[in-house]
Order: structure tokens, then C-alpha cells, then sequence
């Protein structure tokens, strides 16, 4: 090992603890705060169910894990220490967690269009984009999402469940993708395109 990166083990030693403790099981140890307005069950079978104002949601957990609700707080205790239950531990904290944030204040993703004639509209349950192909494109909105369009280059994506909101938000950006020449396409807001500039014309410049 060279000396910089055994100097750099050594400290992050003393800063982290032992090394093989860097994994997902740092996240599984944290409890979680329950907020006011949310209200999570357990079922005997580890079925974990999350309300709140904006709705309710489920999740199905490994009944090897112990999940304990006491003083308005949520914790999970893994079985063992194995590398499987490490990851699993994180997961069941950082599900119930995203659950709780889904239920009170919900997921949002923003797309922005940018093309000549590039524009979007929800009508009833379908979004309806309009691109450069020969013929609009009709999304159909999934249950527990809500889409709308502030502007015609804007949509708006939210839901309760981060995972669906993600996977809506990104099946409407790959209808066109955002192109790195003209910028053209659909991209999430803020989203950095790298641009390329275009083949130079032969001769172009020419006396």
C-alpha cells in the first residue's frame, strides 16, 4: 500500500472506527422521529403501514428484523451481523423513512422542454406532449401520481411514493432525451447537458 493511502486508512480509522463498519447498517441504526400528523403500524407479520395527510402506504419488511415504535420513535434492529442483513438494515430504515416523508410532504420532480413547438398539456388522466415526431405522444398518468403543466415547457411530477414519482419523471424525459447540439429534448430541471458544438460546414471560411 503506499504511504498516502495508508496514511489516509489510518485516519479514517480513527475518525470512523473499524472500517468494516463503513456500510449500510450506520443508516439501519438511526432512529427515526416519528412527526406530528403521521402515524405508523406495525402488523404481526412486519407489515409496516405509514398515514398521513397526503395518504397512507405499506411496506412489507423481513419478519427476522425487530421494528420497535416507542415514544413517537421508529427504530429496526437486524438479526445478525451479516453483510445481507447490513444492507436489508439500511433499506428497511431508509424505505420507512422515505415513506414518512411521502405521506407529509410528498415527492416532487420538475421537467423542462426546450424545442421549437416542444410543449406539453395534461388533459384528464393522460399528459399529452408534443415533440417534433409526426404525432403527439399521450402518456397515461400512473395512479397515486399527479402531473401537471404550470407552463407548456414545464411538468410537474408528485406522488407519495419517491420510487414511483422517480420512474414517471423518468419515463416522460426518455420520449427525447435532451440532445447535447441544440439542447433540444426534455430534462429535469436543473439538469446539466453537456453541449457539443456542430460538424464545421467543408470549406466554410473559404475565399
Amino acid at each position: 500500500m503506499k504511504p498516502g493511502i495508508r496514511s489516509w486508512v489510518e485516519k479514517s480509522s480513527v475518525t470512523c472506527g473499524d472500517t468494516k463498519d463503513i456500510t449500510m447498517s450506520r443508516i439501519g441504526k438511526k432512529p427515526i422521529a416519528i412527526p406530528d400528523g403521521v402515524k405508523i403500524a406495525v402488523s404481526a407479520d412486519n407489515t409496516i403501514t405509514v398515514e398521513g395527510k397526503s395518504g397512507k402506504l405499506t411496506y412489507k419488511a423481513a419478519e427476522t428484523f425487530k421494528i420497535q415504535i416507542k415514544d413517537n420513535v421508529f427504530s429496526v434492529t437486524r438479526p445478525s451481523d451479516t453483510k445481507q442483513d447490513k444492507s436489508t438494515h439500511g433499506l428497511i430504515r431508509s424505505l420507512v423513512n422515505n415513506m414518512i416523508i411521502g405521506v407529509s410532504t410528498g415527492y416532487k420532480k420538475e421537467l423542462e422542454i426546450t424545442g421549437v413547438g416542444f410543449k406539453a398539456a395534461v388533459q384528464g388522466k393522460v399528459l399529452n406532449i408534443q415533440l417534433s415526431y409526426t404525432h403527439p405522444i399521450n402518456y397515461e398518468i400512473p395512479e397515486g401520481i399527479t402531473v401537471v403543466t404550470p407552463k407548456p415547457n414545464i411538468i410537474v411530477v408528485t406522488g407519495m411514493d419517491k420510487a414511483r414519482v422517480g420512474k414517471a419523471a423518468a419515463e416522460i424525459r426518455d420520449y427525447y432525451r435532451p440532445e447535447p447540439y441544440k439542447g433540444k429534448g426534455i430534462k429535469y430541471s436543473g439538469e446539466f447537458v453537456r453541449r457539443k458544438s456542430g460538424k464545421a460546414v467543408a470549406g466554410a471560411g473559404a475565399a
